[in-house]
């Protein structure tokens, strides 16, 4: 079998998000599912089709930036359209500035994503509660918007968002229009636009209407003028409103509310009782050490799969040599990567870039000393004292700890039988710095 150098470029890029309800990606997607800690996906939507489905559910998920959750929520979407349920998802940094949020932008985010979908499906809202609104706001702002005559509600909404995303000014001036409004959007949204489409979905022979809202996990962790973190009070004090859609929502959180002192909060006001879903990293060690032998072995299919996407997996393995130099070398980059799916693809994507294949030793262990030298020039001498903690304990306990270590990529997050643990990034385990830290301490 000969290497298609062209589309093993294109299957590798890590910028590149799988869609597995496309046959062609989905011959490059791997189940990591039996050493992430359990069948986290197949569990949200169980919630939605087998526990509720007439019912509207608010479900959370959550993990590093990077380890696979938009793949993950594809396959959701694609396994929830084969048992007939209309699914929207959309990615919520294409609508919002992440580094400035508030609950009108996400409420109104997706009540035009929704209708767009809607729309594209030959169904035609005609919601007068923000036809109103929308009037209301352009003579406030005296802004030179032609709202007149609109043929889709979601032209008109997708006028106002553009124009105050790309002025802040704008944006905070219709947000204290909006503010003492948020009761009635939520009302609108659910009277005029989610109750008709659920009612027109099911005479379509749809199960109910599923909105999936990706990205929410990047929102920015700056302090408001309230004094809280954008994710504070968007999730937690605001949490109710989020909940209060009718529809099945799943929402993407920042993994950082995980380690607040108020988690307790926001799993009660937005999870209504049941905690955010994570997505761990795919573990390449087990946690006395060691090789994890099953996550090493997924990992191998899921960088082979990207060179033979057509080939049976057993058969990939007598092909590595057509993309590395010796199976030695493959694992040695899987282990590197610590299980993120996304710094994995970003090392062989390097390796694209220094030489064709098969790669040799030498040039990964470059690619190699550019991705750890990168790392390091942002550890803080006491950041390495911490590191050291994580390693001993295999513990992060609370907000600080997590933006120092984990939002940084300095340690990575796993899950086995008995729960959760933490380690380094197998890349910081080999520089000097640490290796002399573990020396002094006389402890291995």
């Amino acid at each position: 079998m000969k290497l298609d150098f062209s589309k093993f470029y294109k299957a590798c890029n890590p910028a590149k998000t799988l869609v597995v309800g496309n046959p062609e990606d989905r011959k490059y997607y791997i189940d990591f599912s039996s050493v992430r800690g359990g069948k986290i996906i197949e569990s949200i939507g169980r919630t939605i089709t087998r526990i509720s489905p007439d019912e509207p559910t608010c479900q959370l998920f959550t993990g590093h930036i990077g380890c696979g959750k938009s793949t993950e929520l594809l396959r959701l979407k694609s396994e929830l359209e084969q048992q007939e349920f209309y699914v929207v998802y959309f990615e919520s940094s294409q609508d919002l500035d992440m580094a400035d949020v508030d609950i009108s932008d996400i409420l109104l985010a997706i009540a035009r994503q929704v209708s767009e979908s809607l729309e594209a499906s030959g169904i035609h809202l005609k919601p007068r509660y923000f036809a109103e609104l929308f009037n209301e706001i352009k003579d406030f702002l005296q802004m030179p918007i032609d709202l007149t005559g609109e043929v889709e509600f979601s032209v008109g909404i997708g006028k106002i968002t553009a124009k105050t995303k790309a002025s802040p000014t704008l944006r905070n001036q219709v947000r204290q229009y909006l503010e003492p409004r948020t009761e009635g959007i939520l009302k609108g949204i659910n009277t005029e636009i989610l109750n008709p489409a659920n009612q027109e979905l099911k005479c379509r022979g749809y199960q109910g209407l599923v909105v999936i809202v990706d990205n929410l996990d990047r929102v920015d962790n700056r302090t408001g003028p309230s004094g809280r973190s954008q994710p504070d009070y968007l999730f937690i004090d605001r949490g109710t409103h989020l909940r209060r859609l009718n529809c099945h929502v799943v929402y993407t959180l920042p993994l950082s509310l995980n380690f607040s002192n108020e988690y307790e909060e926001l799993k009660n006001r937005l999870g209504g009782g049941v905690a955010p879903k994570v997505l761990p990293m795919v573990p390449v060690q087990l946690r006395k050490g060691g090789d994890c032998r099953e996550g090493m072995a997924l990992l191998r299919q899921m960088v082979l799969a990207r060179a033979f996407p057509d080939v049976e997996p057993e058969k990939r393995l007598q092909l590595i040599t057509e993309v590395f130099d010796s199976k030695e070398t493959l694992d040695r980059m899987c282990r590197i990567s610590g299980g993120h799916v996304r710094s994995l693809l970003g090392l062989l994507y390097n390796c694209l870039q220094q030489e064709d294949p098969p790669f040799s030793r030498h040039s990964l262990e470059h690619v190699i000393k550019g991705y750890r030298d990168d790392l390091v020039l942002a550890i803080e001498n006491e950041e390495w004292e911490l590191l050291f903690q994580v390693v001993q304990n295999q513990l992060v306990k609370g907000e600080k700890e997590y933006q120092v270590l984990l939002r940084s990529m300095f340690v990575f997050e796993y899950r086995d039988e008995q729960g959760r643990w933490f380690g380094i990034n197998p890349s910081l385990a080999e520089t000097e710095k640490f290796k002399s830290l573990v020396a002094s301490r006389h402890w291995v």
